[in-house]
């Protein structure tokens, strides 16, 4: 790692971090983060080109898982190349310029999830609490405004915050803690006044992360109710198994990113090594297993990739 001197604080130049004290073991650790991900493109590459090629998967709860996909895909190419290019010591510095870019596509692709998976849970809610209008409900025309809504919702409201990166003053060391740039990690390197980027960020998070969880919370208090006054067990268990694979998604998208954010916080006393393995976690863990996941949990797309596979190996 360079050795950075008070003269090149102002610089437009922040060090990534891979995993201190450890950079004589970075190829040894190249070889799990490439395939990590190359599992995450290859992953949500399948899971979008079954839902593309099998009519029967054009369904509302498959569009979203589409989504899902196509966000999972994004946040793994926003991240490779710094995450690898530390790995493989051929990147030690970003700009400025590139780490307030990848800092809003993170962030952004992070809000985009949350409210995909909340637009999952009420796809959920309506398929088990109100079945019979399912279809006059959830219609393609009301999924693409879904779609948009997410998209303006995730893009539009960062920006403010992150442009204002752009005319902060860094006269502490830019040493980053992760191999990608974060928000918070940028304004601690900051000597600027950082009041608007603190409560901004935690408007954002209150309004988007926050209010998503406590909604899916909501939606299967709602679910539950609905679920345990049918009299049948095994209608009971049939409707329960529905949102399986979308509960298993929630937590590993929720609990990383509690899991980064306390450590953040309250970690200051903790060795960088725990910081840098929860921002990798937050960053590659839901992009990896969302794909898994629904492989192995969701009936027809298990058997169209098995059908694929035997396919391409006959």
């Amino acid at each position: 790692m360079p050795t950075l001197s008070a003269s090149n604080f102002s610089s437009s130049k922040f060090v990534l971090t891979g995993f201190p004290g450890l950079e004589g073991y970075y190829l040894w650790f190249s070889i799990p983060f490439s395939l990590i991900y190359a599992m995450v493109f290859l992953g949500n590459c399948m899971i979008l080109h079954v839902i593309r090629t099998e009519p029967s998967l054009h369904v509302p709860m498959f569009y979203f898982l589409a989504m899902l996909a196509v966000t999972d895909l994004s946040m793994g190419l926003s991240t490779v190349h710094t995450v690898l290019g530390v790995l493989w010591e051929f990147i030690q510095e970003i700009s400025l310029d590139s780490c307030i870019a990848q800092s809003y596509f993170i962030h952004g692709l992070s809000f985009m999830e949350s409210s995909v998976l909340l637009a999952m849970s009420f796809d959920r809610y309506v398929a088990i609490c109100n079945p019979l209008r399912y279809s006059s409900i959830l219609t393609n025309e009301k999924i693409m405004k879904i779609g948009v809504m997410i998209l303006c919702r995730s893009s539009l409201l960062i920006p403010p915050v992150i442009i204002r990166l752009k005319f902060l003053t860094y006269c502490r060391p830019h040493i980053l803690s992760h191999a990608f740039c974060l928000h918070q990690d940028l304004i601690r390197t900051s000597c600027s006044d950082i009041r608007f980027n603190s409560i901004y960020a935690l408007f954002l998070v209150i309004c988007t992360l926050l209010l998503d969880a406590v909604l899916i919370l909501i939606s299967y208090i709602m679910i539950l109710h609905t679920v345990l006054a049918i009299a049948s067990r095994e209608e009971r268990l049939k409707s329960l198994q529905t949102c399986v694979s979308h509960l298993c998604a929630v937590l590993v998208f929720y609990i990383p990113i509690i899991g980064l954010t306390m450590v953040h916080r309250f970690g200051k006393h903790l060795s960088p090594l725990v910081q840098v393995l929860m921002g990798n976690i937050y960053i590659l863990f839901p992009p990896l297993m969302n794909p898994i996941i629904y492989s192995i949990k969701t009936q027809q797309i298990r058997s169209r990739i098995q059908r694929l596979v035997f396919w391409k190996g006959a």
